[in-house]
């Protein structure tokens, strides 16, 4: 673990450079801790894989000071241990033809067909690390090797909101419209990002999260019912 500065206002507490649940737990303890006594001056936080960015008012803390209280800060988090227990959650995925139109080429890639593509992320459970990129887009660490892909490409200028993707060795779900190079192999009817309810996202770090397999007329009902 070591600290570091990031511009003149921020300070990035890496606990590892490996991406793993030990370095999770502390990324989230530390920001369970921060959110119960926050540091004055403080501005935000901002969690990741295996760091948590502090943003500071540099008129208030200099960042030998803002380092200094966040050096105790980790210390009084060193004997704590996580008491929540982690949300399971369980999203329904329609797999193939419209609602995923790369999963075809995500088979053929790793000499598999379509439905043991499906069967192998379906089975795997996924854990939350971390939200970013777009409001509750999640970035999942589980996803079983053998159907790892490469991004497409050309990306795509407006990928539909739900869609369930592959990059690497990552799969994940896009909440809203947006642009992407994701390999698209699925879509949920359930929203991920939802503004008008509290909290906005319906996933946060430390979940776990299960894909379940549904037919495009179940799609169809999941669609009926919310609206």
């Amino acid at each position: 673990m070591h600290f570091y500065p990031l511009g003149d206002a921020a300070v990035v507490v890496e606990f590892d450079t490996v991406i793993g649940p030990a370095s999770h737990e502390q990324v989230r303890l530390l920001s369970l801790y921060l959110d119960h006594h926050p540091i004055p001056g403080m501005i935000e936080y901002v969690p990741a894989f295996t760091t948590v960015t502090v943003f500071y008012d540099p008129v208030v803390l200099r960042y030998e000071e803002a380092k200094a209280k966040l050096e105790r800060a980790v210390e009084q988090t060193a004997d704590m241990r996580l008491d929540e227990k982690a949300r399971a959650v369980e999203i329904p995925v329609c797999y193939g033809g419209e609602f995923g139109p790369d999963l075809e080429d995500v088979a053929a890639h790793n000499h598999l067909t379509p439905d043991e593509v499906v069967r192998i992320h379906s089975s795997a459970e996924y854990l939350v690390y971390m939200i970013g990129f777009a409001p509750g887009f999640p970035y999942l660490g589980g996803m079983p090797e053998r159907i790892a892909a490469p991004r497409r490409s050309s990306p795509r200028l407006a990928i539909p909101a739900g869609s369930v993707g592959i990059a690497g060795k990552q799969t994940g779900v896009y909440p809203i419209v947006t642009p992407g190079g994701w390999q698209l192999i699925g879509r949920t009817p359930v929203p991920l990002f939802r503004p008008d309810m509290t909290p906005p996202t319906l996933l946060r770090a430390g979940d776990t999260i299960r894909f379940v397999p549904i037919t495009e007329k179940e799609y169809d009902c999941w669609e009926e019912h919310a609206i």
